[in-house]
């Protein structure tokens, strides 16, 4: 089975999505890890030098070239909710996790906001970008695990396990 963790930045879709595929002994993609080796660039420099609406193609077409014909754990940048034949991709291929944590934990995860990648983040808060993918996450997920500061990443990925499985 696949298991996508979808999510606002810093709520530790790369993280957990290792932990996770460690203890179930299956593969591992970071969506975002693939575009920066593709392109070369870090994502804010990427979104810089193509801008939002062609990196959102790159990170869709990034997603619709993972081999999921065996078990993976996938961990997509938090922008692929934009992206709708990505998110049908991934829900076709296996279970959808929102990982979830409210406001103010993502605003004190997030450092140099500015340089972090994040799509559509230009020109609003980060409260108002939450609010906008947070239909879009829930939306597209099959099931939500809230993340936050007295949570360790072994109890989420017991909680994914257990929902899961």
């Amino acid at each position: 089975m696949n298991i996508s963790l979808i999510g606002m930045a810093g709520v530790g879709k790369s993280t957990v999505g290792k932990a996770l595929a460690r203890k179930l002994g299956v593969r591992f993609y970071d969506t975002d890890k693939i575009i920066e080796e593709k392109v070369g660039l870090r994502l804010q420099s990427i979104i810089n030098d193509i801008g939002e609406q062609d990196f959102l193609l790159i990170e869709e077409d990034a997603v619709l070239n993972l081999d999921l014909s065996e078990p993976s754990v996938v961990a997509p940048g938090g922008s692929v909710v934009y992206c709708e034949k990505a998110m049908e991709f991934l829900q076709e291929a296996g279970v959808v996790v929102q990982l979830k944590a409210g406001i103010e934990d993502i605003k004190g995860w997030i450092t140099n906001i500015q340089n972090r990648g994040i799509v559509r983040l230009k020109g609003k808060t980060i409260e108002e970008l939450y609010a906008e993918r947070s239909k879009l996450y829930e939306q597209y997920a099959d099931l939500t695990v809230e993340i936050g500061k007295h949570r360790t990443v072994d109890e989420v990925v017991e909680e994914i396990i257990g929902k899961v499985y």
